[in-house]
């Protein structure tokens, strides 16, 4: 067995039952950006639809979105869910961001007999530099840290870092960076031409990029829960 970083798509629904306006919503969505959601897995978060968790609700919506092709393979904030009813649908439990941190006198004790010392020691930065031009159909990933390269990087292909992502020459894939929920991350680029920028799962097409950007050496970066792009020069 080998472990395997997975992105995916997340789908936050935030009404107990989605009407058709939600799903004349989604049907533009997927008219405007069918490449972002070719193929890609998607994950449901219900924390905002407790009524979603129900047998009868969450099968409707799950036929809808299956029916456009939607890949969903599981949910996320659907805490007592029952797991009959997981497995009926064929989804299962997304766990995503970090543990609360422990009560103070919890964590006391614990770095008292040593355990917790050793579980909250972040995993050591590795930047990744690649030398060469990305191919359209790679995926290259700096999982914990910083991703380079040195070289362009055709459409198609993908980069993803938890850190923040450099490219020095032609951006023409998809830049995920700060892929844990990094808001501080940064994307750069002496050449903008993307396919998507994301930050910390915020993100923009082609479509929907700056144009004052585009083809322009570029920083990109969240502000408000907004991406913006400023040009370098």
């Amino acid at each position: 067995m080998r472990g395997r970083f997975l992105t995916a798509l997340v789908l936050r629904i935030d009404r107990d039952s989605p009407d058709p306006a939600f799903y004349a919503q989604l049907d533009e969505q997927l008219r405007t950006t069918p490449q972002f959601f070719a193929g890609a897995p998607m994950v449901l978060d219900l924390a905002n639809a407790p009524g979603l968790r129900e047998d009868g609700r969450i099968g409707d919506l799950l036929a809808h979105l299956r029916t456009r092709e939607l890949r969903v393979f599981g949910v996320q904030n659907a805490h007592g869910m029952d797991e009959a009813l997981l497995d009926r649908h064929g989804l299962i439990p997304v766990t995503t961001g970090r543990d609360a941190p422990l009560p103070r006198a919890a964590a006391a004790a614990a770095a008292a007999s040593g355990a917790a010392a050793a579980a909250d020691v972040p995993p050591p930065v590795q930047n990744v530099v690649i030398h060469a031009p990305v191919r359209s159909g790679q995926r290259v990933m700096a999982e914990h840290g910083d991703l380079t390269i040195i070289g362009t990087v055709a459409s198609g292909a993908e980069l993803v870092a938890a850190g923040n992502i450099h490219v020095y020459g032609t951006l023409r894939g998809r830049a995920m960076a700060g892929c844990h929920g990094d808001e501080g991350a940064h994307i750069f680029c002496q050449n903008l031409s993307a396919e998507l920028v994301a930050i910390a799962g915020l993100y923009q097409t082609s479509e929907t990029l700056d144009a004052a950007a585009l083809q322009r050496c570029t920083h990109i970066y969240l502000r408000d829960e907004k991406l913006c792009m400023e040009v370098i020069a």
